[in-house]
């Protein structure tokens, strides 16, 4: 069973560790291995705990997966598309939210922990009245895109690139209208 609940200060830590192993494991072969190598646990928590209250205020929105074990096992974050700093080509849609980031244990992929916070992030935009949904994700990235299309998002024409150790590696975005339907069944969650 996953719980998905919002992420507290002390979560910082176990969130980074899941965000380095899954960028480690989704983008092998496509961020430059010195770049990945170079990925701190340490590092990424201090900016995760500098971020939050500034991210809180600016509307995002933190959730974390729990496994049964109590251990942080997914993160995911979404907040409103006009958040500052949401990168090149992110003008707001009115009313619409974005996913900004959701990271999944790699060992856990394919075991309805991403599925069970993608499922939270579509009842916050809910809750929120976001017409609709946008995400980038790294095109090559071809086990990311099949979750998001299986869940209703299609790419949308938006295009961008971000250079990692001189590398450029390109982006698209995805949009799922609030309502579309999703397909299969939703891993049980509970948001406390």
């Amino acid at each position: 069973m996953t719980w998905v609940r919002e992420m507290v200060a002390g979560d910082a830590a176990a969130v980074s560790a899941v965000r380095v192993a899954g960028w480690r494991a989704a983008y092998a072969g496509v961020i430059p291995g010195a770049y990945l190598d170079a990925m701190s646990v340490e590092r990424d928590a201090a900016l995760r705990e500098e971020r939050f209250a500034a991210g809180r205020a600016a509307g995002l929105r933190d959730l974390v997966a729990v496994g049964a074990d109590g251990r942080v096992v997914g993160w995911a974050c979404c907040g409103p598309r006009d958040t500052p700093g949401a990168g090149a080509g992110s003008g707001a849609g009115a009313g619409e939210g974005e996913l900004y980031a959701l990271y999944v244990r790699p060992d856990l992929l394919g075991r309805g922990v991403g599925r069970a916070l993608l499922d939270a992030v579509h009842d916050e935009a809910g809750a929120r009245g976001w017409g609709a949904l946008v995400l980038w994700v790294v095109e090559a990235n071809a086990r990311a895109r099949r979750f998001y299309e299986a869940a209703g998002y299609r790419a949308d024409g938006g295009a961008q690139s971000e250079e990692y150790d001189g590398v450029p590696v390109r982006e698209v975005r995805y949009r799922r209208a609030a309502g579309d339907s999703q397909s299969g069944p939703a891993t049980p969650r509970s948001l406390r």
